[in-house]
């Protein structure tokens, strides 16, 4: 019985849990794919730092080559992150026919596109279920378990450095920046936060799903984009007091033929299923118009979750191997052929209701002057709340608004801002009902 091989790029932190997993439950994964899975070859860099995990002897290499160029490697495992030269490397793994596997969320956010086509004109397997969500299934869910589904919408933590973050500034009542210096000492972000913190890495993983969802190629740059570094305390400390919590969502729906995709923090119900998740946990809830609400929860990222989803592509594209078959689902869950352009929307078009959060002199006539500059951008207020007053100085006076349109809650800021009687630049969060 010939042994499914795999060849792995990359022994870092994830690499290592895919070597443990396959060690450890190697008896339960070749009772599932019915042969034997062995990891033939290791390529790394470095090729003497303890991973404190054993691999056989003549097992590690530093040249990608010896995984490439061997035809008896089933399965490739790119595991380095980035651009280049993990993309030559998937390209090359194609090229030869050998199935990939990969957890590099920037590298198919920004090329998917390139990958997919080379995998379908190949007709061979890319498995990247690691890429979103950690251990979380989110991408088998929409490939597959929801493909009879049309979804309606995606909304969701997709980044667990952040919301440890923002868990850790609602609960505690201290500074982002505290905070984000003790993540790193703890290992929960990285020495630069900048992809975590600016929303950039769940912007990639927001544009896979679209993609997959949607049948539709999405840019980065269409995705806006908005960090938790701007958060303040102050603004938390509302947001309890209006039975809110803030979090950072990652935001898809299908509107009028067209798609809202967004990243930013948001304000949603504290009583919500996705306020309570909290640390480095993530949650994705989407809604398809036949099975309604689905909540999928768990590690976003960890050696051992992401690991599992990787060997969970392993597993499935061994089956595949076996069986004789390739591209039985589509990457893009869609087929190729099927696929279409479907607009992305501008930011100033979508609706949303907002928190907006001035910083006035507190003097007569102040909330008529800002309600008169709502009011004349079509924008109704639902609620106000201003405490603390001190005459004469300067104090919060946070409002909520009604679903308006963002472009209109652009130009009334900027008005607002000019104002003699508004100190600082208003804080603007958007808010999401959670239907």
């Amino acid at each position: 019985m010939k042994a499914i091989q795999v060849g792995l790029i990359g022994f870092g932190t994830v690499g290592s849990g895919v070597v443990k997993v396959l060690r450890q439950n190697a008896d339960v994964i070749e009772k599932r794919v019915g042969r034997p899975v062995v990891l033939a070859r290791i390529a790394d860099l470095d090729v003497t730092t303890d991973r404190g995990v054993q691999v056989p002897a003549g097992t590690l290499t530093t040249k990608v080559g010896d995984i490439l160029d061997d035809p008896a490697i089933d399965i490739v495992v790119e595991l380095i992150g980035g651009h280049e030269p993990a993309k030559r490397f998937i390209l090359q793994a194609i090229e030869r026919k050998k199935s990939v596997v990969t957890a590099n969320k920037a590298l198919l956010a920004d090329h998917g596109e390139e990958i997919f086509e080379a995998a379908f004109k190949s007709t061979v397997d890319v498995g990247f279920e690691a890429s979103v969500g950690g251990g979380i299934p989110i991408i088998r869910s929409l490939t597959e378990g929801l493909a009879g589904n049309r979804v309606a919408s995606i909304m969701g933590i997709m980044n667990g450095t952040s919301n440890y973050i923002l868990t850790r500034m609602t609960n505690e009542h201290r500074d982002f920046a505290e905070i984000l210096q003790e993540a790193k000492r703890e290992g929960y972000a990285e020495a630069d936060p900048s992809l975590d913190v600016d929303g950039i890495d769940a912007a990639h993983k927001l544009a896979i799903m679209v993609n997959l969802a949607y049948g539709t190629p999405v840019r980065m740059a269409e995705i806006f984009t908005e960090g938790i570094s701007g958060l303040s305390t102050v603004d938390m400390e509302f947001a309890k007091e209006l039975g809110l919590t803030i979090k950072l969502l990652g935001i898809a729906k299908l509107r009028d033929q067209s798609i809202e995709a967004r990243v930013h923090p948001t304000l949603v119900p504290a009583g919500s299923p996705i306020a309570q998740v909290g640390g480095v946990y993530n949650a994705i809830h989407l809604i398809g118009d036949a099975v309604g609400d689905v909540v999928l929860y768990g590690k976003g990222a960890g050696s051992l979750p992401t690991a599992s989803a990787v060997v969970g592509d392993i597993i499935d594209l061994a089956r595949n191997r076996i069986s004789g078959v390739a591209c039985r689902v589509p990457p893009t869950s869609f087929q190729w052929e099927h696929r279409q352009l479907i607009p992305i929307r501008p930011m100033a078009t979508i609706e949303s209701m907002y928190y907006l959060r001035c910083m006035v002199k507190d003097q007569p006539n102040v909330l008529s002057k800002i309600s008169g500059i709502l009011g004349g951008h079509g924008i109704s207020i639902s609620s106000v709340l201003q405490k603390g007053r001190k005459a004469g100085q300067t104090v919060p006076l946070v409002i909520l608004t009604h679903r308006s349109l963002e472009a209109a809650i652009q130009t009334a800021l900027r008005e607002i801002n000019a104002l003699p009687l508004v100190s600082e630049p208003t804080t603007l969060l958007r808010m999401e009902e959670l239907e």
